[in-house]
């Protein structure tokens, strides 16, 4: 699986996905962190970065095109990108791949392979909700990290979880922290 860690706020949701991913059997991560994840990094989080390096099974720098992640010939999964910014949106939808987390999402998309953005802004503009649509029509999974009610999230974590639980059922996987809606039963 390819996570790209991108400037939006937001960035510690992709400590919670890396640890998520890390306790799935057989899945090997690669991350890419971006420039402006880096900034926001030390801004909004008290985690060491090195925690983040850590829960991956290789780590390539934005700037390193020729990352095996950048070829559609090596086979992956699919891709993540939480947070993403509208930049890299922006990027990704007009094939502008001007870095690796733009050039990995471009290479999994070309390949039929599930690109899941998980974006954050807020007020959404006309230009980034027209850029959300594209994608989507490109085929990427638009997965806001939403608040949540209905599961009886009290605390950060527990939305945190939520939105991280939503991402991985976009590949089938589940998450053991991830609390679904019950419903009513019909009889």
């Amino acid at each position: 699986m390819i996570v790209g860690v991108t400037g939006a706020t937001g960035v510690e949701m992709s400590y919670y996905l890396l640890k998520a991913l890390r306790s799935t059997k057989d899945c090997e991560i690669h991350l890419v962190v971006s420039q402006g994840a880096l900034t926001t990094w030390q801004l909004e989080s008290r985690i060491p970065l090195q925690d983040l390096y850590d829960l991956a099974d290789y780590v390539y720098k934005e700037t390193n095109l020729s990352a095996v992640i950048s070829s559609g010939s090596y086979m992956t999964d699919g891709m993540i990108v939480m947070p993403c910014s509208m930049k890299t949106l922006a990027g990704i939808v007009s094939g502008y791949a001007e870095n690796l987390i733009q050039r990995a999402a471009d290479v999994c998309l070309k390949e039929n392979r599930k690109v899941v953005l998980v974006p954050r802004e807020m007020p959404l503009g006309r230009i980034h909700l027209k850029n959300l649509n594209m994608a989507a029509e490109y085929g990427c999974a638009i997965v806001p990290p939403m608040l949540t009610f209905y599961n009886g999230a009290s605390t950060l974590e527990d939305q945190i979880h939520h939105v991280v639980g939503k991402v991985l059922l976009q590949f089938g996987l589940s998450y053991d922290k991830f609390v679904a809606w019950k419903g009513d039963v019909v009889s």
